[in-house]
C-alpha cells in the first residue's frame, strides 16, 4: 500500500534562514527531503525524519539559485531500494527574491537643534565568510538594498520618510519638538516582499515636559488645584472674619448682661 505524501508544503525564510514545513505528522513511516537546484546537484537533508519541518539553510548557499524541494515518504528498509518512493513537490523558491528581510537594529540616535541623527545596523544572515564571520544582508544585496526612515512628531499622525543606502540618517526637524521613528529595509528590484520588517519604534526626549507625557489631564488637574487654592484664599479670610465678629459680639452681650445684673 502506497504511503501518504506530504501536503501544504511551505517555505519560511527570514534573512536567508530557511525552514521547509509540511503536513501530516508521519505514522509508521518517515520523510526525507531532497533539494533540487536548477543548476546544482541534488542534496539530501533531514533523512528519515519524523518531523514535519526541515532547516535547509545550508543547502541554499547560492542565494540566487532557484530551488525545488522533494519530500519523500519512505520506510527505513526502502531507502536502499531502486524503486522510487512516493513524494510531493514544493513550489519553486529563490532566496534572493523571496526571503523576508528582518528588523534592522537602531544602534544610536541623537537630536540636536533642528537635526535628528539615527544610526542603525544591518540584519545578519546565517551565511558566513571564509573567516567565519556572518554575512549581513548588505553583503548579499549590496547596491540593491536601501533603507527608509519613517519619522513623525510625538503624539502626531503626520508621518514623513527619507531614504538612504548607508547605515545612517540625518534629517531636518522642528527644533525643540520630540520625534518618534523606525527604520525599514527595502529591496526596490523585487516585485513582492519589497519591504522588510520594521525596527522597534524609538522616541527622542529633548525638551520633553510633563504636558508632553500626560497632555490635557495634567492641565485639568492643575487648573482644579489652582481654583481650589484661590477659592480657599478668598473664603478662608471671610470665614475667619465672620467668626471673629461673632466672637466679639458674644463677648459684648455677655458684658452687657453682667453689667445689668
Amino acid at each position: 500500500e502506497e504511503l501518504p505524501t506530504a501536503v501544504n508544503i511551505t517555505w519560511s525564510s527570514i534573512n536567508f534562514k530557511t525552514i521547509l514545513q509540511w503536513q501530516p505528522k508521519p505514522s509508521g513511516y518517515f520523510y526525507t527531503v531532497e533539494i533540487h537546484g536548477r543548476t546544482s546537484d541534488i542534496k539530501r537533508k533531514c533523512v528519515l525524519t519524523s518531523e514535519t519541518e526541515c532547516d535547509v539553510t545550508d543547502e541554499l548557499r547560492n542565494v540566487e539559485e532557484t530551488y525545488t524541494a522533494y519530500i519523500l515518504s519512505v520506510m527505513p528498509a526502502e531507502m536502499d531500494n531502486f524503486e522510487e518512493p512516493p513524494f510531493a513537490v514544493s513550489e519553486k523558491f529563490t532566496p534572493y527574491s523571496q526571503t523576508l528581510i528582518g528588523k534592522p537594529e537602531i544602534q544610536a540616535y541623537s537630536q540636536k537643534g533642528s537635526k535628528l541623527n539615527v544610526v542603525f545596523k544591518d540584519p545578519l544572515t546565517p551565511h558566513k565568510f571564509p573567516n567565519g564571520s556572518f554575512r549581513s544582508i548588505r553583503d548579499i544585496f549590496q547596491h540593491d538594498l536601501e533603507y527608509k526612515l519613517y519619522y513623525w512628531k510625538d503624539q502626531s499622525s503626520g508621518k514623513k520618510d527619507v531614504t538612504t543606502k548607508s547605515r545612517e540618517f540625518d534629517v531636518s526637524i522642528d527644533s525643540g519638538k520630540n520625534y518618534c521613528f523606525y527604520v525599514q529595509a527595502v529591496i526596490p528590484s523585487r516585485r513582492e516582499n519589497r519591504k522588510g520588517q520594521e525596527s522597534t519604534v524609538q522616541c527622542s526626549s529633548v525638551g520633553r515636559s510633563i504636558f508632553d507625557e500626560y497632555g490635557t489631564e495634567v492641565f485639568i488637574i492643575i487648573a482644579v488645584i489652582a481654583v481650589a487654592v484661590i477659592t480657599l484664599a478668598i473664603v478662608l479670610p471671610v470665614v475667619l472674619c465672620k467668626r471673629k465678629k461673632a466672637k466679639k459680639t458674644r463677648a459684648v452681650r455677655q458684658k452687657e448682661l453682667l453689667n445689668g445684673v
